[in-house]
């Protein structure tokens, strides 16, 4: 198994070989896990360590090879250790990933842990070498900046705050530069904006993250915007949906260049449950048919459940509100059929328990759904309800 790993490929097979080094270690087999500062049986010298990750435990030396009991990567001798890294580096795939102010840290850090994991040279690049901020207040050291940065094999082009890259020309100029260089240029999430910004999507099919599709369809009407895929390949350009799709689309692009095996063993390495042909695309759900509602006039608002596929949604929510339950359905009601593409056809009883009203409007997608909205005071609680709108696809 080892033999056909090389590099780093051989750490996301760790939970393998850690297995593996631990059924071994019980029957004397595998590395003891006797560190550098043990002493080591009369007649044999230390000199495996771990293959270099870059954490505290390359320094660490063994008696036996097996694996590293802190990160589970293979124990390789001293001398290939070194060899390991004093290779050039040039010989590696290299991944730039551009960051910047309101960065998503998913976007960047997903694509990064599939590629490093598939022994890419990834690094960051940025406007200035200023620190960054990302979202939710990430603090990240660009290591090159425009000027300095190895050309790239891949580009990655993340989501987050995109108002600062899309409107730095420096930024917009970059990218146009390196995607004509590069073999791939991802984006994930709403980095799509910026692709599209410096005029790389025009005549393609793109994505994006879900709440944002008909804002790139209206934006920039010569790209094909679809809802239905969890990323899109172009070809040399390839988009990903939102947030944890730039892990598929990091792995298709493995995929693309090193064959579906490595991509797969990535994946597994990485523990994450690979797909690439199930189909799931979060922008496909249903509940993208169901308008935002501004309930907080109504009370106090707590989702129970919200859950469904792309033919059908259910959303569950409790309020406390100082209003009856009728006006709690009114209110919602009115708030639907403002819309414009909700028509109601059938309206509550006012005795009725719960109030249920049925709906029918046409979907995003132009074809008919139907809707059911209840609203249902709690037993022995005054003022606290459940509302519940169901919403299926007809045909």
């Amino acid at each position: 198994m080892t033999a056909l790993l090389p590099g780093n490929l051989l750490r996301v097979a760790a939970p393998v070989l850690l297995c593996l080094a631990f059924v071994a270690g019980s029957a004397g087999g595998a590395a003891s896990g006797a560190a550098a500062d043990a002493t080591p049986p009369a007649g044999k010298t230390k000199h495996y360590v771990c293959d270099p990750c870059g954490m505290p435990c390359d320094k660490a030396v063994y008696d036996k090879p097996g694996t590293c009991p802190v990160c589970g990567a293979r124990l390789v001798g001293q001398e290939a250790a070194k060899a390991a890294l004093a290779a050039p580096k040039e010989s590696r795939k290299k991944v730039a990933i551009l960051i910047f102010n309101g960065v998503e840290i998913i976007d960047y850090t997903g694509p990064w842990e599939v590629f490093g994991a598939a022994d890419f040279d990834v690094y960051t690049v940025a406007q200035t070498k200023d620190p960054v901020t990302t979202a939710m207040g990430m603090t990240v050291l660009p290591k090159y900046t425009f000027a300095d940065a190895p050309r790239p094999d891949v580009l990655v082009v993340p989501g987050g705050d995109v108002h600062g890259p899309r409107e730095s020309a420096a930024t917009l100029k970059w990218i146009k530069d390196e995607t004509a260089r590069a073999v791939h240029t991802l984006s994930v999430c709403n980095g799509a904006f910026t692709l599209a910004s410096a005029g790389l999507l025009n005549g393609l099919t793109a994505t994006t993250t879900a709440h944002l599709i008909d804002k790139l369809r209206a934006d920039y009407p010569k790209t094909k915007v679809v809802d239905d895929q969890r990323f899109v390949d172009n070809g040399r350009i390839i988009t990903a949906g939102g947030l944890s799709s730039g892990i598929d689309g990091a792995l298709h692009v493995v995929a693309r260049m090193l064959g579906d095996g490595v991509a797969q063993q990535v994946a597994l390495g990485i523990e994450y449950d690979w797909r690439p042909r199930s189909g799931f695309a979060r922008a496909a759900l249903a509940d993208r048919q169901i308008p935002d509602l501004d309930l907080d006039s109504l009370g106090k608002w707590m989702i129970v459940s919200t859950q469904g596929g792309t033919d059908r949604w259910e959303i569950v929510a409790r309020a406390t509100s100082d209003l009856s339950a009728a006006e709690i359905s009114e209110r919602i009601g009115r708030a639907l059929a403002s819309e414009g593409r909700w028509t109601s056809v059938a309206a509550a009883a006012a005795a009725s328990s719960p109030l249920t009203t049925a709906w029918r409007f046409s979907g995003k997608d132009g074809k008919p759904w139907t809707g059911t909205l209840t609203v249902e005071p709690a037993q022995g609680a005054s003022g606290q309800y459940t509302a519940k709108l169901s919403i299926a696809r007809l045909g």
